[in-house]
């Protein structure tokens, strides 16, 4: 007679301790300096809205050289790269959606100015306005996105990504409002 088995005991690593973004984590590879929105992120004061600042302003240089196409093929290209970057950055931080990744600012930003352009500065700044509210307020369908996606790997870039397009669809949402009324 042999003597029961003993059950498997599989010895999951510890996930690493959390790390702050320095500009040493920034500079350590590509994924990061993509992920933390080339350097916005490591704002000390609220990196989200800086980094959709940098994007704001990244968005007017791009605009004069790139065509309407070309530009919607850099945000969709970014999804990818960030998607990537951001499992990436997410995983050496050891945080699941640590506020110095700011690419998925930035991405959802550019949809916003992407699908809403042409428009004045002050047209902009409302959409910035809007935007800043729906993604730290996180209302509604933007907490429920937020809510969908979490952890570490694809699934969880997917969600550091899905809920600012989430809240980038409900600034254009209430901007198309403010339009027909």
């Amino acid at each position: 007679m042999t003597p029961d088995p003993l059950p498997m005991v599989v010895e999951v690593a510890p996930p690493p301790p959390p790390r702050r973004a320095s500009a040493r984590f920034l500079l350590a590879h590509p994924a990061h300096f993509i992920a933390l929105g080339f350097g916005s992120g490591l704002s000390p004061w609220a990196p989200g809205t800086v980094g959709t600042l940098w994007a704001w302003v990244a968005w007017l240089v791009l605009a004069r050289w790139f065509s309407v196409a070309e530009l919607g093929l850099l945000i969709a290209a970014g999804t990818l790269v960030g998607w990537w970057a951001c499992a990436v950055a997410a995983q050496n931080l050891g945080v699941a959606d640590p506020g110095s990744i700011v690419w998925d600012e930035v991405l959802a930003f550019w949809l916003i100015l992407w699908l809403a352009m042409p428009m004045g500065l002050v047209g902009q700044a409302v959409a910035f306005a809007l935007f800043r509210y729906f993604d730290a307020a996180k209302p509604g369908p933007v907490a429920w996105a937020d809510a969908q996606f979490k952890g570490f790997g694809a699934r969880g870039a997917f969600g550091i990504l899905f809920d600012d397009f989430v809240a980038a669809f409900c600034t254009l949402l209430v901007m198309a409002l403010w339009r027909f009324l």
